[in-house]
């Protein structure tokens, strides 16, 4: 355990549990710093992540204290939509179990993550103009590209808060499952995600992310892995039964 995170590391995945019991898992500047280093990890040895919160809470925004105290060179900087740019760009999969509260930046880092995954008392929303600022960490176009435009701008303009019902049904979360079925449910995810071969699930994931999708794309991705041997060994085992 870190300052801000619980981390538990296996051979093929991360779990990383936000952990600031007194602030609702509020992501500050400590948080960001030690999420930056499960990043740098992850990086070095690729593995699929799972994100969630300790206590009922995913993360109740970012640390309003702090931000209070920043200005536009703190803001310039990027801090929290650096770090969630770097997750969205992990190598492999990433997957957030949301329980309770995802707002503001606890929300946005929910939209960095590839797929989400609730309990029942998920609620997801954007509150920041309320605060006099924006959604600056990403939400203002990845939230867009998940649920479209319309809805999108009822979160972040009217306050619109999504519980995990209706972001099940816009799409937002896969699937909503019971708070203490919501890690086995993830790790099921997971699992299922680990049986992929690692090089296609990290080049699907680069090519389903490349901006201007281009069928030139796909056949460079696709011409790497057909010269794999995971590739071959994978086909040969269908062709003789073994899966």
């Amino acid at each position: 355990m870190s300052g801000t995170l619980v981390v538990e590391e296996a051979a093929d995945r991360v779990v990383v549990t936000l952990r600031r019991p007194e602030a609702r898992n509020a992501i500050n500047a400590a948080m960001v710093r030690e999420l930056h280093e499960v990043c740098a990890v992850l990086e070095e040895q690729p593995r699929l992540l799972l994100i969630t919160g300790d206590g009922g809470t995913f993360a109740a925004g970012a640390d309003i204290g702090e931000l209070r105290e920043r200005g536009r060179d703190q803001a310039l900087q990027g801090i929290n939509s650096r770090l969630f740019d770097r997750i969205a760009r992990l190598p492999l999969p990433t997957v957030a179990a949301v329980d309770g509260y995802a707002l503001g930046g606890g929300a946005e880092l929910t939209y960095a993550c590839d797929i989400r995954i609730a309990s029942p008392a998920a609620v997801f929303g954007n509150p920041e103009p309320g605060l006099g600022i924006l959604a600056a960490a990403g939400a203002t176009w990845r939230l867009r590209e998940l649920v479209g435009a319309s809805v999108a701008k009822q979160v972040l303009l009217a306050g619109r808060r999504l519980d995990a019902e209706e972001a099940h049904r816009l799409g937002l979360v896969a699937e909503v499952v019971p708070a203490g079925e919501l890690l086995k449910r993830a790790h099921s995810l997971l699992d299922r995600m680990a049986r992929s071969g690692p090089l296609a699930l990290r080049l699907t994931k680069l090519v389903a992310d490349a901006p201007g999708a281009h069928p030139l794309t796909d056949d460079l991705a696709q011409a790497i892995l057909f010269e794999s041997d995971d590739k071959r060994a994978r086909m040969d085992a269908f062709l003789s039964g073994g899966r």
